[in-house]
């Protein structure tokens, strides 16, 4: 019975662990900057398949929830060729319009490989726009904010959180996203982690 219960709490603290993670990158290099135009960037995922592989799928969801607000919104889908004829913005598109019905603008680019690239590609479409925000899983977007930060710090300022945290989604794969983004998120500074409340 105790070995059980230990085991419980043990489970219980990682799920937390990963929860709070995942809570505080969210948060991360963004402020609270108003606007009547934004720009929603959702970052694309390796996707060798013909549709949309299931973190595109989320991470469109995420983009698409996270437009709620301003009058003019435009959703920026990045990512090219990673294996397929179709690009990831293309295949994120296609979702986005045919499953989740959405209905507004949508601007694709469709050359990058890399979240350095995402970020360099996407800054000519984010000159114009009052408040930007970028959806993925949080520790992704948090890199995608400290490189638009090294970058071009003008446009960091005009950065603000997308809906891409919510408490108890993902729940199980948290933990080991937690992981994964301490591994990746080795190259920011102690800076780039600071969270903005």
């Amino acid at each position: 019975m105790r070995r059980r219960t230990g085991l419980a709490l043990a489970g219980a603290a990682i799920l937390a662990w990963g929860e709070w993670l995942n809570w505080r990158w969210s948060r991360a290099l963004v402020g609270n900057r108003a606007g009547a135009s934004e720009a929603v960037v959702v970052l694309g995922y390796r996707n060798p398949q013909p549709t949309a592989n299931v973190v595109n799928r989320w991470r469109v969801r995420a983009g698409i929830r996270s437009t709620a607000g301003a009058r003019d919104t435009r959703v920026i889908f990045s990512g090219g060729v990673t294996g397929n004829a179709a690009t990831e913005a293309q295949l994120m598109a296609d979702y986005a319009k045919s499953v989740l019905a959405f209905d507004g603008t949508v601007v694709l680019e469709d050359q990058s490989t890399t979240t350095w690239e995402n970020v360099t590609n996407v800054i000519p479409l984010l000159e114009d726009v009052d408040r930007i925000k970028i959806a993925s899983q949080p520790a992704h977007a948090l890199k995608a904010r400290a490189y638009l930060r090294r970058q071009r710090p003008d446009l960091a300022e005009r950065l603000v959180r997308a809906d891409d945290y919510r408490p108890g989604e993902w729940l199980l794969a948290k933990p080991l996203l937690a992981l994964y983004g301490l591994r990746t998120l080795r190259v920011l500074n102690s800076e780039e982690r600071k969270v903005s409340l």
